[in-house]
């Protein structure tokens, strides 16, 4: 894949910054998120969108409780303390307990990016009462867009989520093929898959495809859309990771994306499928309504309350008129180093000091 230029320093390979004024500001950035593995991640994007003065650590248990850094910046925090097995469990709640403790010993400072309104699945009590505990030392929070509601009073920013154009640059060898619908990512009960096959399967038009690809977390659901993809010659299932490149390819192949999602508030994959050229059609909220005034007229297509086959046949129409445009949506408030500097911007605010502690 084309790699992000990382201008940050990161836990495993530091940068020095230029200048003794970048040195003397500089800070060190903790996420919770793990270290790049070569495919397009959020992580990638905070490396290497930072400037110079941020130097970014990725996360592991060891460096969270012992190592040193000046803010912990969380995302997805239920993910700290989820595991699939009791003892898991178990020994992640006692990790995020020691957690909480150093940060209140060493009076670090938390920022935390909302990145959906509420975890996709819920969890259980424990994991409710270290989330509230976590946010009560919460010094600022990032939201994706302005329409995400936070706990009243805090302190926060809105910083978008930044494209990924210069992760996958124009290929003009691969065009919109008429008909060709694609849904991918991680594929859960939330994202209305079934749904969408079934209202697919409605529409006998042969000319119309529908590729599904994305690893399954789910094994009812997976047979599921596997047993369709193998009654109707016209849907394809592919219930495994893709890489970077086929994704991208599978992306442009398509006239239309459709993320028919029963809850939707940010989502990456519909700006990946903006950002290479892709119209998409989502369900109608006030996070997809500000998504669709930002990046022009016919790219962000919307349906309201259950997807039925008329909103899918109304898609395609506009989707195959805005293509025909030759426009590309307007994401040039998205670019990643924009994101970095308000990320920068958003760390001074909570380590106003952090030149004297150099």
């Amino acid at each position: 894949m084309v790699r992000l230029k990382n201008r940050a320093g990161t836990a495993e390979g530091p940068t020095e910054p230029a200048g003794d004024v970048a040195t003397s500001r500089r800070i060190r950035v903790l996420h919770v998120l793990p270290a790049p593995n070569g495919t397009t991640q959020y992580v990638d994007h905070m490396i290497g969108g930072a400037p110079p003065e941020i130097q970014i650590l990725t996360f592991s248990w060891f460096r969270a409780i012992f190592g040193v850094y000046d803010v912990l910046h969380v995302h997805w925090p239920e993910f700290l303390v989820r595991q699939r097995t009791p003892v898991g469990r178990f020994v992640k709640q006692v990790l995020s307990y020691a957690l909480l403790l150093r940060l209140e010993l060493t009076e670090t400072p938390v920022v935390r990016t909302a990145h959906n309104i509420v975890p996709h699945e819920s969890g259980g009590r424990l994991e409710r009462r270290f989330l509230d505990a976590l946010d009560r030392r919460t010094a600022l929070w990032i939201r994706l867009n302005p329409t995400t509601p936070l706990p009243s009073g805090v302190r926060n920013a809105t910083i978008p989520h930044g494209h990924y154009r210069s992760v996958f640059p124009p290929d003009p060898r691969t065009t919109p093929e008429l008909g060709r619908l694609f849904q991918f990512g991680l594929i859960r009960r939330y994202k209305g898959i079934e749904r969408l096959l079934e209202v697919f399967r409605a529409s006998d038009d042969p000319a119309m495809r529908l590729t599904i690809a994305g690893k399954s977390q789910d094994a009812a659901l997976a047979a599921h859309i596997a047993a369709v993809a193998a009654a109707d010659d016209r849907v394809e299932a592919r219930l495994e990771f893709v890489s970077d490149e086929v994704l991208a390819h599978e992306v442009r192949r398509a006239e239309l994306v459709v993320l028919p999602y029963t809850q939707m508030h940010n989502s990456g994959a519909a700006l990946l499928a903006l950002s290479l050229d892709r119209p998409v059609l989502v369900p109608r909220t006030t996070a997809t309504d500000a998504l669709a005034r930002e990046v022009g007229e016919g790219w962000v297509i919307m349906f309201d309350g259950d997807l039925q086959r008329g909103d899918l046949l109304r898609a395609m129409a506009v989707a195959r008129l805005t293509l025909e445009r030759g426009t590309r949506p307007h994401l040039a408030d998205r670019d990643w180093e924009l994101v970095g500097r308000r990320h920068a911007e958003a760390y001074h605010k909570v380590v106003p000091d952090v030149g004297r502690r150099q």
